[in-house]
């Protein structure tokens, strides 16, 4: 595939929507004339030079003349279209069956940026009729139905020669259909993606909030998802018994394999346009909105409805429709709403979700076990408590019912944030993960002594009382909220911004300088470490992302003083810079410390002494780019690979994924844990 590689290099085009036996016959009937590749054009029997978006109209061709099954006669490149006295020249146009000179289905190739060709292939289905629209650079793909001159709505794929749109539109639809047609593998878009494309065609000028609508659509898809907990079983068991452990890592044949399997007795999936009319839609969406409210309840009020209106509506569950959202790790659902809660105010205080991989490094070396509790005081979306529920569980988003010893380990996790929207995010992951029960909190941790404002407030107690109930149990003294009993705690605290107000300064050691005078400003991260080591018992271990500046800065020294008197420091782990790109390239380390503990009454002993060793480790991976898009690793296809819980791998060197990747920082730290004899590594 030498050629064809090096003619795609450095362009915006790739090949890896494609078969490979297709590749691999492009890439066989390439010809050089004077020292330039052409290759002979299916359609137009014709030697064309073989530029990037021929390369790609090319393989498309093949796949409509070989998977789609449409005949040559049907299909023309290059067709004039008339814009008045302009004419413009469309790549690929499929004819009408029955109306040969009628376009049918447009598609669009010279332009690799999806809003650009999207423009394109507007102007020419409002030009000429055409209903139906593709675009592709060969790494993305979208399909389109032209509903007026307004609006393209999202469909799943084309019609093949033997079907109709209507066939596509009202297919019968079920868990395995989602999983083999499933957007975000197939069209090679993230969630974060498919959403700024819903914002362009419809939503900024829907008159909504746009976090809300989008967050109560994917609270309800969730919800729609997990009442076919049943038929997730069936696939499982299903694929277990019909691939091995590396097939299992690729999507093609998993979806190959899925195809001879028999859901004539699975659940038809409701949350989805099935060509009913606009407003018998919206009633569909909102009834399934409305029982998971009920299933799912302290996130959206109880009289809360959809406010798009129904044509947005239709529009926007077509883009939705088809992404599978459950049985994840949850990294496309923290992308999507990272990049909704940044538009609002989340940026602004300097609290960006963090990565799903970084997540689990910390738990994996803190090695959380059923039964001991576990607080996130600044917890985002929740990744760190949702995470330490897979690991004392033994697994992830399951969609199946937890046992009751499990959600006795389970309601041992809390998290607290101050930030309401993200806390709402948060809980929906937690109801999730902890069937039906959540402790997330929404509470301004920093400021404790005005908890009690908070808690008197009637709606709050009917939302989080449960959750307060448990926390209070956890106080080293009844009367106040300063210090509780967790054995673990993790957290990425907001590291942008100071703390100016003298009353919440006072509280804290690290508000006072070396005369013991209170300071006129404190960074909000120096006070979370404070806040955070009073949370630990005796013996407790955190994992807190600080920025690197606090471990070198001169000036920061009395914080590395008051952090040693307090706990042992296990070790540092230094991020790579693009770790929390695109929002911000701080550099970041990860501090790890269990607090000194000579009583085994207290907790778990860690004697303290003067001198001991610390593990230090540096990523040289950090599993994204420069621009702060993650870097996937591919299987022998040059595809993205998949773990066996169909989960794209990220390419990182924090940890090993379960033996996906090479052992990485923390199966080093496990060791050398093991060697130093500490308590949770014991």
């Amino acid at each position: 595939m030498n050629n064809l590689t090096n003619i795609l290099k450095g362009s915006s085009y790739s090949l890896s929507l494609f078969d490979q036996v297709w590749v691999k016959e492009l890439e066989n009937n390439v010809k050089i004339i004077e020292g330039k590749p052409y290759i002979t054009c299916i359609i137009r029997d014709k030697d064309i030079l073989l530029k990037p978006e021929e390369i790609v109209r090319q393989l498309y061709l093949m796949k409509l003349i070989k998977e789609y099954n449409y005949p040559k006669k049907r299909i023309a490149l290059e067709h004039p279209i008339s814009f008045g006295r302009e004419i413009k020249s469309a790549d690929i146009v499929v004819f009408d069956k029955d109306r040969p000179m009628v376009e049918y289905i447009i598609v669009e190739t010279k332009k690799p940026k999806l809003q650009d060709g999207k423009d394109q292939l507007r102007s020419y289905t409002n030009a000429t009729g055409a209903p139906i629209a593709v675009w592709t650079n060969g790494g993305q793909i979208s399909h389109y139905n032209r509903k007026d001159p307004n609006y393209f709505e999202d469909i799943t794929d084309i019609p093949k020669v033997d079907q109709t749109l209507e066939d596509i539109l009202k297919e019968r639809f079920t868990l395995k259909d989602l999983i083999i047609k499933d957007k975000i593998p197939n069209e090679g878009k993230s969630l974060k993606a498919i959403i700024q494309e819903m914002e362009d065609e419809v939503l900024a000028n829907a008159g909504v909030d746009v976090f809300e609508e989008v967050f109560k659509l994917i609270f309800t898809k969730l919800y729609d998802e997990r009442q076919s907990k049943k038929d997730k079983i069936r696939v499982e068991i299903f694929l277990e018994d019909k691939l091995s452990k590396e097939d299992r890592g690729d999507y093609e044949k998993i979806k190959l394999e899925l195809l001879s399997l028999d859901d004539s007795n699975f659940r038809v999936l409701e949350f989805r346009n099935t060509g009913q009319s606009e407003s018998e839609l919206k009633k569909k969406i909102q009834k399934i909105f409305n029982e998971a409210k009920d299933e799912w309840p302290g996130v959206f009020d109880e009289n809360s409805n959809i406010l798009l209106s129904p044509s947005h509506l239709s529009i926007v569950i077509s883009y939705f429709q088809n992404i599978k959202l459950f049985n994840s790790n949850l990294q496309i659902i923290d992308e999507a709403f990272e990049y909704l809660i940044n538009k609002s105010a989340k940026g602004e205080k300097g609290q960006y979700f963090t990565p799903r991989h970084v997540i689990d490094m910390c738990v994996k070396m803190l090695n959380p076990r059923a039964g001991e509790y576990m607080v996130d005081t600044a917890a985002g979306s929740c990744g760190f408590p949702v995470h330490t529920i897979f690991q004392i569980t033994g697994h992830l988003f399951q969609n199946t019912d937890i046992s009751e010893e499990e959600k006795e380990d389970v309601l041992k996790v809390f998290g607290i944030d101050f930030d309401e929207k993200v806390v709402r995010v948060a809980r929906t992951l937690n109801l999730i993960a902890g069937d039906g029960n959540t402790n997330v909190l929404h509470l301004n941790n920093l400021d404790y002594e005005r908890w009690n404002e908070t808690i008197s407030n009637r709606e709050w107690l009917e939302i989080y009382g449960g959750g307060l109930k448990r926390l209070e149990a956890l106080r080293k003294n009844k009367e106040s909220y300063k210090e509780f009993n967790f054995d673990i705690l993790m957290a990425n605290p907001p590291f942008a911004g100071d703390i100016k107000e003298s009353r919440i300064i006072h509280k804290y050691d690290l508000g006072y300088n070396d005369k013991n005078k209170p300071k006129s400003k404190v960074g909000r991260d120096i006070l979370f470490i404070e806040r955070n080591l009073s949370f630990l018992k005796p013996g407790g271990r955190m994992a807190i992302v600080l920025p690197q500046g606090r471990f070198n800065n001169p000036s920061d020294k009395y914080i590395r003083e008051y952090i040693v008197e307090k706990a042992r420091i296990l070790a540092v782990v230094g991020l790579h810079v693009n770790t929390f790109k695109p929002h911000t390239g701080t550099k970041t380390s990860v501090l790890f410390v269990q607090k000194w503990n000579d009583d085994p009454k207290k907790g778990p002993l860690c004697p303290k002494i003067e001198d001991y060793p610390i593990f230090f480790a540096v990523s040289e991976k950090s599993g994204k780019d420069n621009s702060g898009e993650y870097v996937f690793v591919k299987n022998g296809n040059g595809q993205p690979k998949l773990d066996k819980n169909g989960h794209l791998v990220i390419d990182h060197d924090l940890h090993n994924h379960n033996g996906e990747l090479p052992d990485g920082v923390t199966e080093k730290f496990i060791n050398w844990a093991k060697k130093e004899n500490l308590s949770f590594w014991k």
